[in-house]
């Protein structure tokens, strides 16, 4: 039989911090000696002797007294696949996130979606961030998350992704499309027509607990035409079936908006159905934009009007993220990708 070797302390952790560089958890520059010995729960000697270690096996290299040692990893070292896990606003898939979950495959990595949507958790900060911490992933892509979800996953070690999301400002890689210049477009587009009771029906993360650049904008112009704003312009309303249907029952009163912005493609289509449901007709009655795009858009009759976008700079975004974070880059950069109006059949004069 085999003698058993028993590692000393020092090469225990040695090999830990081996196995992190290796796999690009840590990158830059090495953590000092204080902050390695509290996650570890080792003494600092331990701690100076292993990077020592480190040092000698040419894995970091000393920058002088007081600064924190360089990551210097083999030239011909192999990214690490990572499991990298697709936090979903809800079960509600798209074509693209297919797509991009094959071509990371393709990479080497394993993508997977969790058993748990954002919505299955309530968008509740708390909530996810148990979660993610009892989920096992190399790093995580968020999509649509609210500003409080997307901040703690800034905070975390592991790195995270928003694809969409009340992102702005956080130190947090992302994307999305820049619907800005194109919310005010559409806004400034419906006031011209006459419409001057115009709500926009977004979701959460969009809404709260500030509204998000974009429907910033949207109530910017309509303030710009003269138009006092409120609750009625964006309502707020409880994310499920019931919860839209009684905001819209609650906007269609005695004096019911002549013209509708919507966040989702989804809740255009739950929005025409109510409407048909109530004998009023679009664009007759009500106007309807959606601010993003679906493909059950090109069988619609009035034709759909909507925000266009192209999905390919996001997955390629997306790719290129992993990859460097698979390097041990730290990449927080976000960008826009652009946005246009597609102007539809389902925007009119208001009556």
């Amino acid at each position: 039989m085999k003698s058993l070797t028993i590692l000393s302390a020092v090469e225990q952790v040695a090999g830990h911090l081996q196995k992190e560089l290796l796999r690009g958890s840590l990158s830059g520059t090495m953590p000092g000696v204080g902050p390695l010995a509290e996650e570890l729960g080792v003494n600092h000697k331990t701690v100076r002797a292993a990077l020592r270690q480190l040092e000698d096996e040419g894995l970091l290299m000393g920058q002088g007294s007081g600064l924190q040692r360089r990551i210097m990893l083999p030239p011909d070292h192999a990214p690490s696949a990572l499991r990298v896990g697709f936090l979903n606003s809800e079960r509600i898939g798209q074509d693209y996130m297919v797509e991009l979950r094959h071509l990371l495959e393709k990479a080497g990595h394993s993508p997977f979606y969790p058993s748990m949507t954002l919505q299955d958790l309530g968008m509740d900060a708390n909530r996810v961030a148990r979660f993610a911490r009892r989920t096992k992933a190399d790093a995580w892509v968020v999509i649509s998350g609210s500003r409080e979800v997307l901040e703690w996953f800034a905070e975390q070690e592991t790195p995270a992704f928003a694809l969409f999301g009340h992102r702005a400002g956080l130190p947090i890689a992302g994307i999305g499309p820049d619907k800005i210049h194109v919310t005010a477009e559409v806004t400034r587009r419906l006031i011209a027509l006459g419409h001057r009771r115009i709500s926009a029906l977004y979701r959460r993360p969009v809404r709260l607990p500030q509204p998000a650049r974009s429907l910033r904008a949207f109530l910017d112009e309509l303030e710009a035409a003269g138009i006092a704003t409120g609750k009625f312009n964006i309502p707020d309303w409880e994310e499920s079936k019931e919860g839209f249907e009684r905001a819209l029952d609650s906007l269609f009163g005695p004096t019911p908006p002549t013209a509708l912005i919507l966040d989702e493609a989804y809740l255009y289509f739950a929005t025409y159905h109510y409407l048909a449901g109530r004998g009023l007709r679009v664009p007759q009655d009500v106007s309807l934009v959606c601010t993003d795009d679906d493909p059950g858009f090109v069988w619609c009759q009035p034709s759909v009007a909507h925000f266009h976008w192209d999905q390919r700079p996001v997955m390629r975004r997306i790719i290129r993220w992993t990859s460097n974070v698979a390097r041990g880059e730290d990449d927080r950069r976000q960008s826009l990708t652009k946005a246009r109006f597609v102007e539809g059949g389902t925007m009119g004069a208001a009556s």
